[in-house]
Order: C-alpha cells, then sequence, then structure tokens
C-alpha cells in the first residue's frame, strides 16, 4: 500500500494550447506526499512531493482532496494504449485507527 498525505487543499492551474494538436486545454494540479520505498522495499525516510492532476465537476471548478491521509483507489492503474502499466492517481481515504478502549 501507498500511502500519500494531503497537506494543503491550494490548487495550482495550467492553462495553455498545446503544440502539437493546437487545442486548449486547462489542467489543475494539487501537491501531495508519496510515502514510497526503496528498490528493495525498505520504506523512504520521507515522504516525496507529487502533482496530481484533479479531475473537475460539472461546472469545471477542480475537485480537490481534503487535508488527511490517502492510498491510492485501485483504479489508479491501469494498461494504457501501449500496453504499459501506468498510473493516473485517484486517492481514497484511509480509515483513522480506533482509539483503544479506556
Amino acid at each position: 500500500m501507498i500511502k500519500i498525505s494531503v497537506t494543503s487543499t491550494e490548487v495550482r492551474n495550467q492553462r495553455g494550447t498545446a503544440k502539437a494538436s493546437g487545442k486548449a486545454y486547462d489542467l489543475n494540479f494539487q501537491t501531495v506526499w508519496a510515502h514510497t520505498s526503496d528498490r528493495n522495499g525498505n520504506p523512504n525516510p520521507f515522504p516525496e512531493k507529487v502533482e496530481i492532476i484533479l479531475e473537475k465537476n460539472e461546472q469545471g471548478a477542480a475537485l480537490f482532496y481534503p487535508v488527511g491521509e490517502y492510498t491510492l483507489a485501485p483504479n489508479s492503474v491501469y494498461v494504457d494504449r501501449s500496453g504499459n502499466l501506468s498510473i493516473s492517481p485517484r486517492l481514497v481515504p484511509l480509515k483513522p485507527k480506533a482509539a483503544p478502549a479506556a
């Protein structure tokens, strides 16, 4: 499981015209922190900064993730049109650990 920490709801917008197609684009990004491991499966000592592209609602507003702890949803991983394994991060909240009974 890859744990993702969201520490801010700030959204960065990037818009412009694609050079290759000439089509307009409008993307929203949110910075998150991924708790990753090295090639041997050992947890890295610090989370790594990652920007994810956000989905939009019907009005075109960015659907940002609230501050909290998440993991990747199963539909984040897919096979692309070239047959390569790809990731398009979609986050699901981690359940908070239950407090010990007194």
